[in-house]
This record gives structure tokens, sequence and C-alpha cells, in this order.
């Protein structure tokens, strides 16, 4: 079991440290569920209160809360306690899962498929023709990559996971279970006749940047022609829909349940709040925040928070809600 002291926790965070507790330090838990060898944290002051009661041996704090230790205990405070106590989960995370071999005897690699040093690749999966696959680049068992499709250094992809014909995916990338990438954009059209609809054929393909993390059971479709595109370092939460020729700029957030309708163009560090929709071929401009559950129908200015559905200015949505509320209070 890896165990560490709390100043040797510290040493790694460089924060301040108040208090003192010889307890070995075994991982990290939620401020209410810690024991005696559990370490914590406290971001916010709404969560503060909760301290006194706590029964973790260690606690980081933001180094605007004004706590004290208790008998036993240690404090560590820093900037940001948040992205402290990541540094910590990294501590204590579990290794990572082993491979007893390579290229699993029950994997189907075709011949022409170039696959470079160090990758991994688990029990069925499947590796067309002309597939082309970095450095280190791990495929859990059950992942398919279709012909043409390239994949960079250090990419991770979890079991169930579908990656279509043609499609371009960076380096340092990780897609949970059953990710579906480069699937037919949902276009139709109804025939001349009027007696049914018609497919139109979906020829484009994905290209997805470096850092992309996305969730399980999302789905980026590909172009009706060009390329659906996923910019650098965007996070991507699971059950989201990004339809065909959607683009992403670098760092955007999309969360839970959210989706983009066909051709939607997302500026630069973009969050979209979960389940919230945006119609088709529109623009949210950089910067820009969806709220949950909102109904984007039209472009937002670039730094705008827009809320509700249709979604407007969040501090006028929030000033319609207030009056309404009001006015049933007088009925």
């Amino acid at each position: 079991m890896t165990t560490y002291t709390v100043s040797e926790i510290n040493a790694i965070l460089k924060g301040e440290l108040i208090g003192n507790t010889t307890q070995k330090i075994t991982g990290p838990e939620q401020l209410q569920n810690a024991e005696s060898f559990h370490i914590t944290y406290i971001g916010s002051a709404k969560h503060a209160k909760l301290w006194a009661a706590s029964k973790a041996c260690a606690v980081i704090v933001n180094d605007t809360l004004a706590l004290e230790p208790g008998e036993g205990q240690a404090l560590i405070k820093v900037k940001n306690a948040d992205l402290a106590m990541a540094k910590v989960l990294e501590l204590f995370n579990p290794p990572a899962l082993v491979f007893d071999t390579d290229i699993h005897p029950t994997a189907v690699v075709h011949t022409t498929a170039t696959i470079g040093s160090g990758c991994k690749i688990g029990a069925n999966c499947y590796i067309g023709k002309d597939v082309e696959l970095g450095k280190n680049v791990i495929l859990y068992p059950n992942v398919c990559v279709f012909d043409e499709t390239t994949i960079g250094d250090n990419t991770v992809v979890w079991s169930g996971t579908v990656i279509r014909e043609r499609c371009i995916i960076g380096s340092n990338c990780i897609f949970h279970t059953n990710v579906s990438i480069g699937a037919d954009g949902f276009g139709y059209r109804p025939s001349d006749d009027g007696r049914g609809l018609v497919k139109i054929p979906q020829i484009g393909n994905v290209i997805i940047g470096h850092y992309v993390e996305i969730g399980a059971n999302s789905c980026v479709d590909r172009a009706k022609f060009s390329s659906t595109i996923i910019g650098d370092g965007c996070k991507i939460d699971n059950l989201v829909q990004i339809a065909h020729n959607s683009v992403m700029g670098r760092f955007c957030i999309m969360a839970g349940h959210s989706g983009l309708a066909g051709s939607v163009t997302l500026g630069d560090g973009v969050i979209i709040g979960g389940s919230a929709s945006i119609k088709d071929h529109t623009t949210i401009h950089s910067g820009a925040t969806v709220g949950a559950g909102s109904g984007v129908m039209g472009d937002v200015e670039a730094g705008k928070t827009v809320l509700g559905y249709p979604a407007q200015d969040a501090r006028d949505m929030l000033k319609q809600w207030v009056a309404i509320r009001q006015f049933m209070k007088k009925q």
C-alpha cells in the first residue's frame, strides 16, 4: 500500500503547512467520508463548516479560507485546492492495466497497418488497411480502427470504441469506453415523390487534435464533406453528440448530454453546460459560456454567458426568472 506523510505531500504541493500529524496517509477521500488515515480538501467557503466534524488527518485548503487544524490534524494552504488535490490523486493513482503481450493473439491487424514502437493492442481488436498508429498507443480489448485512420503518439482508446475510416487522431488523447468517432452524419432529405427519405452520403472524416479527452458513449460524426474538427485540448463529457461538419476550437468543454447540431462552430475556450443544445449553423465565439439546459438558437458573442430556452444573456434571463417568481407569489 502506498502511503505518504503530510510533510512529503506538502513538499510536492509547496503549500503552507499548519499543524502536524504523525498519521500515515493512505489516500484521499471526500470531506464527510474521510477517516483518520485520509487527506481531504476544501475549495470553497460553503464546505468550510464541515471541517470541524471531519476525521481526516490532513486537509488541503484554499489560502483564502480561515481554518485551523484540530488536535492531530494538519492543514496545507495552497492557492488552488482543486489543482493541488489533482496532484495528490496522481500520487495515489493505481498502476495502468497490464498487457501480457504487446499485441494479443486474437487481435486482427491488417498487413498494411503501421504499428509504432511501444504500442499495446488488446484482445479482439481490429486494425484495418493502411492504419497508422504512432508510438505508445494503447488500444484496450474490443477496439475497432478502420481503414486509413491515423492515431498519434501516446493516445489511449478504451474498450468498445469504434474509429471509422480516414479519421485523423492527434497525440495524447483519451477516448473512454464505447466512443464513436466518424459514424455517418445525420443527413436525409425528402424524396422527389414525397414517399420517403433520401440518405445524403457522408464522405468526409473527423479530425481530432492533441490532448483531447472524450467521455464514454459520446459520438463525433463524420462530415458530409470536408471534416468535423475537434481542436487541441478539448474535453468532452459522457453522452455528448457532435454532429457532422461541426468545428470546435481549442480547449473547449462540453458537459454531459449536451449536443452540437450540424455545422456548429465553437471558438477557443467555449464552455457548454450539461444538456445544452446548439442549433445547426450557429457560431459561439471564443470564451463564451452556455448554461446547463439551455437552447442556443443564434450566434453568441465572445465572452458572453447565455442561459435559458431559448438562450439569452444570463443576467437578463435571471431577472426574468425573478420577476416571474414574484408575479406567481402574488397570484
